[in-house]
Parts: structure tokens; C-alpha cells; sequence
């Protein structure tokens, strides 16, 4: 939901420091702050299970590295967001910040919440192409699909809807079995 409705000057990284720790995601989105509660169970599990492999042959294989929320993502000056798993690739390490991740990850994947799975279907979908990040997953634990989009000439690509598998565009040899996600 929506903080700021009406409000004419868009949040920042400052302003955003300055949200209370009380429990709930805290993002801004185009200058605007979002609230939500925490995650289920079914879906902390599924986020696990997928963060698990992607870290087993990602992080493990030096290829680069994986977080989980949360963790803060600044792809733009008035976005930052707590993405459920975050993939930066090796050359890419230098956008890793002591307290933040401060550029264009390679990899988002969000999992959809039953609340508001419009956030990450619309809202984030928009934000993640606007800011250039190459690749973004959205994992719908119910329907057991993660629906895959790589960015081409700025737009984002709908790559297909993967129930048993999914390989990742921005590396090779990843490949996240679903299957084990979804038990």
C-alpha cells in the first residue's frame, strides 16, 4: 500500500533509513513507500529451497553472489526494494555495499505474496525494467510456475512459464530445479 499518495517530493535512500523497524518490508518504488507483512511459511520455503540451488551453483562455483531478503536494493535514486533473492554476478561485485546493494543486480526473483501479488506483478515488474536489471523471476508458490522475463532493447521479454525447471539467462550452467521448490 501506498504511503504517499499526493505527496510531490519522491522518498530517497535518506528518508528510507529513517523507516521505523517494526516488522513490516519497507520499500520505495519511484519515490513512493510501500508497506507489506511479513512473508507465509509456504513462502519462505519455496524462496529458500530456490535460494539454496541458486547459491549452490552460483556462490559455491564463484560465479558471483546470491542474497536473500532482507536485503536492500538501490537500482535507482528513488527505489530501493527488499527483492526475495538477489543474484549478483562476479563482475559485478563491486556494487555490493556494506549496507546495501547500490546498482543493477543480474538476477531478481520475487515471490508472490498471497496479500499483494500485484506489487511484484506490476509495480516491481515496471521498476526492475525501467532500471535496466537483465532478468526477473516471478515464482507463484499456488500455481507452482515461475514466469521468466530477460530484458531486450529495454523491455522485458516474457521467456515462458517454467513448472519443472528453469534455466538462468545471466549465466551459464544454472539450472534451478522447481520440483524440489514446490515440495
Amino acid at each position: 500500500m501506498s504511503q504517499t499518495a499526493g505527496r510531490k517530493t519522491k522518498y530517497s535512500y535518506r528518508e528510507y533509513e529513517c523507516f521505523p523497524n517494526d516488522g513490516f518490508r519497507h520499500e520505495i518504488i519511484n519515490g513512493e513507500h510501500y508497506m507489506s507483512l511479513a512473508p507465509s511459511t509456504k513462502h519462505q520455503k519455496v524462496s529458500r529451497k530456490i535460494h539454496f540451488q541458486l547459491y549452490s551453483q552460483i556462490e559455491v562455483a564463484k560465479k558471483g553472489e546470491v542474497y536473500n531478503a532482507p536485503t536492500d536494493v538501490e537500482p535507482g535514486p528513488h527505489d530501493i526494494v527488499q527483492p526475495d533473492i538477489v543474484v549478483i554476478a562476479f563482475e559485478q561485485l563491486y556494487i555490493i555495499t556494506p549496507k546495501k546493494i547500490k546498482g543493477i543486480p543480474s538476477l531478481v526473483v520475487e515471490i508472490l505474496s498471497e496479500s499483494n501479488p500485484r506489487h511484484d506483478q506490476v509495480l516491481k515488474f515496471e521498476m526492475h525494467q525501467r532500471n535496466g536489471i537483465p532478468e526477473y523471476w516471478i515464482v507463484d508458490p499456488d500455481e507452482e510456475t515461475v514466469q521468466q522475463y530477460v530484458l531486450d532493447g529495454g523491455r522485458y521479454v516474457h521467456k515462458g512459464s517454467q513448472h519443472e525447471s528453469i534455466v538462468a539467462n545471466c549465466m551459464v550452467d544454472v539450472v534451478i530445479n522447481l520440483i524440489d521448490a514446490w515440495s
